[in-house]
C-alpha cells in the first residue's frame, strides 16, 4: 500500500514538489507518500473551481447520477477503502468497515438532496395594495466551498462535507487532515471515475498554510470546517463575512437515571467511550449516573472497560487502536495526571501502552482540572452522580453547549424534560452520546459550533435562496 499519491487540483492528478510520509500510528509503517499542494497547486484549485462554476448550470439529475455512482464504488470497493482507513489512521479494520459503508450511504442521501425541491414560497399578496404579486424562491449555489476535515473519520467526514456541496451544485475543494489524507483522495478518485465534471473538487493535502490561504481568498464563498475550538476561532477570523458551517467538539455527556437498565446501558456506553479510541467529537467523556444507580454501575463499568481488547487495528479481535500521533497522546495523558493530581481517582486504565492510552474510568474529576472542561479526544471517561432530575441537567449543561447528549431512562415523562432542557444539538433517547444519524441535522449549540450539517441541512447551507417577485 505504500504508493505514491498525486493531489487532484482543478481536475488533474499531479504531482507537486514536496510530498510526505503518511505513517501507520500503530506501527510506524509508511502508507504511502503523498503530494503536498504548495502556491501553484492551490491556486490551478481555486481558479478551476471558479470556472467550473461559470456557465450552464450543472443539471440535478447529473449532480445525482455522480453521487449514486460514486456510492456504487465505494460499496463494491469497500474492504479496500476499510483497508485504507484503518492503515492510515486510528480506526480497527471493524470501525473501519462501517465507515466505508456509511460513507457510501452519505453519498447516496447527497444525490437524493440533490433532486429535492427548494420548497414553495408564501403568498406574496400579503397585504394591501399588492394584488395579484407573485413569488417564487429558487434554490442556487452558493459558489465555491472550501473543507477542512480531520483525521478521525478520514472517509465519512469528508463524505459529509463534499457530498452536500456537489448535491447543491457548487465546486469544492478538500483540505484533509496532513496525518491521514489518502481516504480522502480515494473518495475523489470514486467520484472522478462517476463523471465528476473537470474542476468540481480538488483534494490539497498540506499543512495548515494551504487552508489558510483559500479560506481568505475572496473566491472562496463559503467555509465548512471540523476541529478544535482554537484551531476553529482562528478560521473564524480569517474567513470574514463567508458563510460558515463549522463543528468544533465539546464534552458530551449520557445520563443513567434510576430506572436505566444497565444490561443495555453499559456496552453501549463502553462503546461510546473507547471507539476510535475516544476520538470522536461525540465521545462519551462524562457519564452522568444516579446516586441509587451508582455503585452498581460504576462496578459494571469497571469490568467492561478492562474487557476492552487493545491490539493492532488490523486484528479482527482488537476493540480499539492507537492515538493518531505522539504529540496527541502525550495531551492525554497530561490531562488525565492533572486531574488525578488534583485529587481525581482512577478507576481503570490511566497509563499508556505504546501509541496507545488505555481505557480509562475516573471519578472524582475537581473542577480545577483541565480535564474537567477540555474536550480530552482520547478513550477516558468521568463517572459523576446525581441526585435528581434537576441536578443532572444542571450537572449536563455545564460547558457552554455541546453537540450531543445520551439519556438513557424508561420513562417517557423524563425522557421528554431532558429533551427539551438539555443544552445541547441533539439528544439521544434510549443511547449514549455517540450515536448519529447521516440525514438528520448535526451540530452543536453555543461554542460547539456554527450551523447544522446532516447531507440535506448541509446542502440548503451551501445554497443561496434567491426570491424571484413578479408584481402586477
Amino acid at each position: 500500500m505504500s504508493e505514491y499519491w498525486p493531489l487532484l487540483a482543478g481536475g488533474s492528478w499531479s504531482p507537486s514538489d514536496h510530498a510526505v510520509a503518511v505513517t501507520d500510528p500503530d506501527t510506524g509503517e509508511l502508507v504511502g507518500q503523498v503530494a503536498v499542494a504548495g502556491r501553484a497547486e492551490t491556486e490551478a484549485a481555486l481558479a478551476a473551481a471558479v470556472k467550473s462554476m461559470q456557465g450552464p448550470r450543472w443539471p440535478a439529475s447529473e449532480r445525482a447520477a455522480v453521487l449514486n455512482h460514486a456510492a456504487d464504488r465505494i460499496s463494491h470497493a469497500d474492504e479496500k477503502f476499510a483497508q485504507l482507513i484503518a492503515a492510515e489512521g486510528i480506526k480497527t479494520i471493524r470501525e473501519a468497515r462501517k465507515e466505508a459503508v456509511r460513507a457510501a450511504h452519505t453519498l447516496r442521501l447527497s444525490a437524493a438532496a440533490a433532486l429535492s425541491s427548494s420548497g414553495a414560497a408564501p403568498p406574496a399578496d400579503d397585504r394591501p395594495g399588492t394584488a395579484g404579486w407573485r413569488g417564487s424562491v429558487h434554490r442556487q449555489p452558493v459558489g465555491v466551498v472550501v473543507a477542512i476535515t480531520p483525521y478521525n473519520d478520514p472517509l465519512n467526514l469528508v463524505a459529509h462535507k463534499v457530498g452536500p456541496a456537489l448535491a447543491a451544485g457548487n465546486a469544492v475543494i478538500v483540505k484533509p487532515d496532513e496525518r491521514a489524507p489518502l481516504s480522502a483522495l480515494l473518495l475523489a478518485r470514486a467520484l472522478c471515475d462517476a463523471g465528476l465534471p473537470a474542476g468540481r473538487l480538488s483534494v490539497l493535502p498540506g499543512d495548515a498554510s494551504v487552508a489558510s490561504s483559500m479560506i481568505a481568498d475572496a473566491r472562496v464563498r463559503f467555509v465548512s470546517f471540523t476541529g478544535g475550538r482554537r484551531v476553529g476561532a482562528l478560521v473564524h477570523r480569517t474567513a470574514g463575512l463567508k458563510r460558515m458551517l463549522m463543528e468544533l467538539g465539546g464534552i458530551c455527556p449520557t445520563i443513567l437515571m434510576a430506572d436505566t437498565d444497565l444490561d443495555v446501558a453499559v456496552p453501549a456506553l463502553v462503546d461510546g467511550a473507547f471507539g476510535a479510541a475516544g476520538q470522536n467529537c461525540l465521545h462519551v467523556q462524562r457519564i452522568l449516573i444516579h446516586r441509587s444507580l451508582y455503585a452498581e454501575a460504576r462496578e459494571r463499568l469497571i469490568e467492561a472497560t478492562e474487557l476492552v481488547l487493545g491490539g493492532l487495528k488490523s486484528r479482527e479481535d482488537s476493540d480499539m487502536g492507537p492515538l493518531i500521533d505522539w504529540a496527541a497522546l502525550q495531551r492525554v495523558s497530561k490531562l488525565v495526571e492533572d486531574a488525578r493530581d488534583r485529587g481525581a481517582v482512577v478507576l481503570s486504565g490511566g497509563d499508556t501502552d505504546g501509541p496507545r492510552y488505555l481505557p480509562t474510568l475516573l471519578e472524582n474529576i475537581p473542577d480545577t482540572a483541565d480535564l474537567a472542561h477540555e474536550e480530552v479526544f482520547g478513550p477516558v471517561t468521568g463517572l459523576e452522580a446525581f441526585d435528581n432530575t434537576a441536578q443532572a441537567i444542571e450537572m449536563a449543561n455545564r460547558g457552554g453547549g455541546g453537540i450531543h447528549a445520551g439519556v438513557f431512562t424508561r420513562s417517557l415523562e423524563v425522557a421528554e424534560t431532558l429533551a427539551t432542557a438539555l443544552d445541547f444539538g441533539g439528544v439521544v433517547i434510549g443511547g449514549t452520546s455517540d450515536r448519529r444519524s447521516d440525514a438528520l441535522p448535526f451540530g452543536g449549540t453555543g461554542y460547539a459550533g456554527l450551523g447544522r450539517e446532516g447531507v440535506v441541512y448541509a446542502a440548503d447551507a451551501m445554497a443561496e435562496l434567491k426570491t424571484v417577485l413578479r408584481v402586477g
